[in-house]
């Protein structure tokens, strides 16, 4: 049976994900107490301790981080950046097969925007943008994604650890979608919530694929979207080298 560590377990993400890996072992790690997750706490910018609470496993799919646009350096250079390399070197040093890196599509957010502030950010004409396209942050935030990628790529080549790289979208409900779109909504959050949605149902299929899909290489970097009709974050990717089969469209959600 696989045994697979998933650290943030708490956040959006990671509740979706606590039970999508069928007969897996699955091990929810959080920061702290939850009442609803049955999991263990570990806090990732403590080396020693994420060395050996990732112990056994064959799988990490790393979740832990800060997860705003709007985070502050401080915060994400130390949880983001110097706890995935803590993840990492726990990998390593325990023999971990793969590791599953939640990274973001604001490590490449500036490709479609007319203004680096994620606060005030409108998208420009949109061009594509493929899974493995150099990082252009669009925040902090970003720029710490964009580094946590290559840190992957240094531990993959140096290690020959097993890497992919998830550049998540919008993870969203259907209900949660709606209210991000249509009238009363400023156009650019409309065009980015259709474009870059994320579904439930396909955050799950696209990690189960990352985790147990054999690899042409390492690390794999790819797009984590649904195949909406107004995505610019492009699929082939991660459909040829995962496997992934998007199922769910925001327009078809919206047309409802």
């Amino acid at each position: 049976m696989v045994r697979i560590a998933l650290t943030g377990a708490a956040g959006n993400v990671g509740r979706e994900l606590v039970n999508a890996f069928g007969d897996a072992d699955v091990t929810p790690f959080t920061h702290s107490e939850t009442d609803d997750i049955d999991g263990e706490l570990l806090d990732v910018t403590d080396a020693d301790g994420v060395l050996t609470k990732l112990d056994g496993y064959d799988a990490v799919v790393h979740l832990a981080g800060a997860s705003s646009p709007e985070a502050e350096w401080e915060t994400v250079s130390e949880t983001n950046v110097q706890g995935t390399k803590h993840v990492l070197d726990a990998a390593v040093e325990n023999g971990i097969d793969r590791v599953v890196f939640a990274s973001s599509n604001h490590a490449v957010g500036a490709y479609n925007s007319t203004d680096r502030d994620p606060e005030t950010a409108t998208l420009a004409d949109a061009r594509p943008v493929r899974g493995d396209a150099p990082a252009a942050p669009d925040s902090v935030y970003g720029v710490s994604k964009a580094a946590c990628e290559a840190l992957t790529k240094y531990y993959a080549e140096r290690h020959g650890l097993e890497v992919v790289n998830l550049r998540i979208g919008w993870y969203m409900s259907e209900a949660d979608l709606r209210e991000a779109t249509g009238d009363g909504v400023e156009p650019g959050r409309d065009r980015f919530a259709r474009a870059t949605w994320l579904s439930p149902r396909d955050c799950r299929a696209v990690h189960r694929r990352a985790v147990t899909a054999d690899l042409p290489e390492t690390p794999v970097t790819v797009n984590a979207v649904s195949r909406n009709d107004r995505r610019y974050f492009t699929l082939t990717e991660t459909m040829q080298t995962l496997g992934y089969q998007p199922r769910d469209n925001a327009e078809e959600v919206l047309d409802r």
